[in-house]
């Protein structure tokens, strides 16, 4: 087929048909009771025209049909022959994906997307998009896509009750140590988010255990203004209700339906916000949290993808940038990023603190302050590197690097060593994962002295100007939220305000309110990662290694990494290597779609298949205006640096005993291991790891987002000053990792959360002048 817009928009909507439907049906048909098992089930309407449905449908059953098993001969488990029997329209999936499509997806392409369905419900529109390959031998010869033979149609597509299909790919669902807490939900159900019941009660221990330590710091918005208020005010916040009038005092905003005061207001609660939050309010003062999204902890979890992606991601895990060429995965819940991460706690590497006190200037960086920083998150985080029982990604990880004599260490994590759970990036079941929600904000919540505001966005930054200023000072946020179908304006008022929204929406809150440096929403870094597998049958291996008991998707999703191709004795730009956490919808998003049956084959091959990846310290850099709005360009030396870390990522997988490995390619090219020559295997290895990864043939993914509003000494070539604080308007600060001069190459959590603690004592020296001016 040839390459035209049309055609894109085929493989941009196929990235997502892929994703979303085995996201929420594996390849099986789904029960909403079975499914959503702790997580508040979304029904999302579809705005899809009758025509637009049946090509959409046609798309969905041509990559996950209704086909015969491919084994022959020998006994066939029932619910493998179902599986391969269930095509996408069988489960829903249609329906469902159109609704998200509908409600919410956002996308640049996204109207594209909705052209190309309708003209694929055309006989001539569906020749134009698929060329001769949507011809028929009879009459009428032209065909619409709908009508088009499976065999063909797959042809065009490849170049551009209970879930039954857990039990075919040997999936658990849920974390089976999960309790039953369909009561639970009902009682969490009816009470909401809040402190106090209507009349002021304290909400009792069963409660409390749904929610976690959080839940006499969450206020629900969804009450009525006045109980807002007053419970506000019982928490030690001046509050005006207002009655649809314009506040003189602020001439930008009309019909505040609230007026809240406070010392600080942090926009955001994940590992910046969060820390800075907690640290303002132990101190004495009275500190605002706002959250764009909303709160699910301990036993109010779903720890399924579907749910989870949709309630706790941004952009609804749907995330990418504007030519697809890179997949981003970002936190939107009450404790951000550190809510859903993968417990990686490595502390800023000398190499790149060197670099940013020497190249950057930024004494910071060398200073006793941060050192003490670093010690104090650590701390509070309880990192700790000892490890129980390791989970199978990391033992093959592990084996294959002392096999081939390639350095490996073990990852320090903000849990306990017996913290044996694979489901931490859907949220962490038990609290021992130490994210903001279960250490800073508790801070916050025990001091008395904060609330936190869940399902509310800031809309700008109100600042104003006194005569003979050369900037002006932050006075405080605007932000909104819906109420019973409408939205409410409310203005909180501050003697400081933290933008802690992360790398991904601070730039666009930032330039709604006003700011107009160039730098803000540039130099954005993405650690972009690709990956390979290994398949390790649970047949042919001893007792001892890997035990046929381990699955791929459990235990502890990082504990091993190499910095074979690291360089950090060097600049430090290379790659690292590590395991990702990979359930059965990401895990097939990934894998390389060959044909309906093919897929289905490799995912019931899924809880054997180990996943490596190479993450690069990226020199390449993007923009964004919004998280709709993304473009990133990859560096040839980025590139190279992740050629680097692939190749060693086969060579480890095959040391480690893999009967079969690959890469996730378009072509799908997989080798075994132990019936082919060395040369062969050679030859496979250099191949696959040596294609290029910039022309959106391979799938690369991001986790970390940094740099868009990076801390600098300059103005003309920084966002925000040493201390945090943005060039063009006083008393406001930005805490999360936008501010990192360049990317940092590990993962940032500590990074943010070191950052974001010394920032605090900046703005605590200003509340503390504050305070005795007045």
């Amino acid at each position: 087929m040839e390459r035209n817009g049309a055609a894109e928009d085929i493989g941009f909507l196929a990235n997502g048909l892929h994703e979303y439907y085995t996201r929420i049906a594996s390849g099986g048909i789904s029960s909403p009771r079975r499914l959503f098992i702790g997580g508040e089930r979304q029904a999302y309407l579809s705005s899809l025209s009758s025509r637009q449905m049946e090509s959409l449908t046609a798309l969905c059953d041509t990559f996950v049909p209704s086909v015969s098993t491919p084994y022959d001969g020998g006994h066939i488990d029932n619910s493998v022959m179902k599986f391969f029997r269930t095509s996408a329209s069988m489960a829903g999936t249609p329906e469902r994906l159109g609704g998200l499509m509908s409600e919410r997806m956002q996308h640049p392409k996204l109207i594209l997307v909705r052209i190309t369905l309708w003209l694929l419900s055309t006989w001539i529109g569906t020749f134009i998009v698929c060329g001769k390959a949507s011809l028929s031998s009879h009459f009428p010869y032209f065909q619409k896509f709908c009508k088009v033979s499976l065999q063909k149609r797959e042809e065009i597509v490849d170049e551009n009750d209970e879930n039954v299909s857990w039990q075919a790919i040997d999936y658990c669902g849920p974390d089976p140590d999960l309790e039953d807490k369909a009561t639970k939900r009902e009682t969490s159900k009816e009470m909401g988010y809040q402190t106090s019941d209507n009349q002021g009660g304290v909400l009792d221990a069963s409660v409390e255990e749904v929610f976690g330590p959080l839940c006499k710091g969450l206020l629900n918005l969804k009450q009525p203004p006045k109980i807002v208020a007053e419970t506000l005010r019982q928490s030690g916040f001046p509050v005006s209700v207002c009655h649809r009038k314009r506040i003189r005092a602020l001439p930008n905003v009309l019909n505040p339906s609230l007026v809240i005061k406070c010392d600080a207001v942090v926009v955001g609660s994940g590992s910046g916000g969060g820390v800075i939050a907690g640290i303002l309010a132990k101190a004495g003062y009275q500190v605002l949290v706002l959250e764009k999204g909303n709160h699910y902890a301990r036993k109010s979890l779903s720890l399924l993808e579907g749910p989870t992606l949709d309630q706790m991601y941004l952009g609804n895990g749907l995330l990418a940038t504007a030519d697809m060429g890179v997949v981003i995965l970002a936190g939107s819940t009450v404790g951000g990023g550190s809510t859903i991460n993968w417990s990686a706690s490595i502390r800023t590497p000398e190499h790149v603190l060197h670099e940013w006190s020497k190249s950057h200037e930024l004494e910071l960086f060398q200073s006793k302050l941060y050192k003490e920083a670093l010690d104090i998150v650590c701390h509070r985080m309880g990192v700790q590197s000892d490890i129980h029982d390791e989970g199978f990604n990391n033992m093959v990880l592990r084996k294959g690097c002392q096999e081939l004599g390639y350095p490996v260490n073990t990852i320090p994590r903000n849990s306990p060593p017996d913290h044996y759970c694979g489901w931490c990036c859907l949220g962490c079941k038990d609290g021992k994962k130490k994210g903001t929600s279960e250490t800073w904000l508790v801070d916050l919540v025990n001091s008395g002295n904060g609330v936190i505001l869940p399902e509310c966005e800031a809309i700008e930054v109100l600042h104003k100007r006194k005569k003979g200023r050369d900037r002006s000072t932050a006075t405080g946020v605007a932000f909104e939220f819906e109420h019973e179908g409408i939205k409410q304006i409310c203005v909180v008022e501050s003697k400081v305000t933290i933008a802690a929204c992360g790398a991904l929406c601070t730039p666009a809150f930032l330039k709604k309110s006003g700011l107009k440096n160039p730098n803000i929403g540039k130099n954005l870094h993405l650690h972009p990662v690709t990956m390979a597998w290994g398949y390790f049958p649970d047949t042919q291996f001893s007792s001892t290694w890997p035990e046929s008991e381990k699955k791929s998707y459990e235990g502890g999703i990082m504990t091993a990494m190499s910095t074979v191709v690291g360089n950090f004795k060097g600049s430090g730009y290379g790659a690292v290597i590590q395991t990702p956490a990979l359930h059965p919808g990401m895990f097939s998003v990934l894998m390389p779609w060959v044909s309906g049956t093919d897929i289905k084959a490799r995912m019931c091959k899924f809880s054997r298949t180990a996943h490596v990846f190479a993450l690069a310290r990226d020199k390449g850099s993007g923009e964004l205006n919004s998280t709709s709005s993304i473009s990133y360009k990859m560096d040839e030396c980025d590139e190279q640096n992740l050629q680097k870390g692939l190749e060693k990522v086969l060579r480890i997988l095959a040391a480690a005993g893999a009967e079969e490995i690959g890469t996730h390619h378009c072509k799908g090219k997989t080798l075994k291991v132990k019936e082919v020559s060395y040369h062969e295997y050679e030859r496979f290895v250099k191949e696959e790891s040596s294609r290029r990864l910039r022309e959106l043939s391979t799938p690369i993914c991001s986790a970390h987002q940094m740099g868009s509003c990076r801390m600098g000494v300059d103005p003309t070539v920084s966002a925000v000053n040493p201390m945090g604080e943005t060039w063009e308007v006083e008393g406001l600060y930005v805490a999360d990792s936008s501010v990192f001069p360049t990317a940092l190459g590990v993962n940032p959590m500590v990074t943010v959360q070191a950052i974001a603690y010394c920032t605090a004592q900046s703005v605590l020296d200003v509340l503390r002048r504050k305070k005795e001016r007045y």
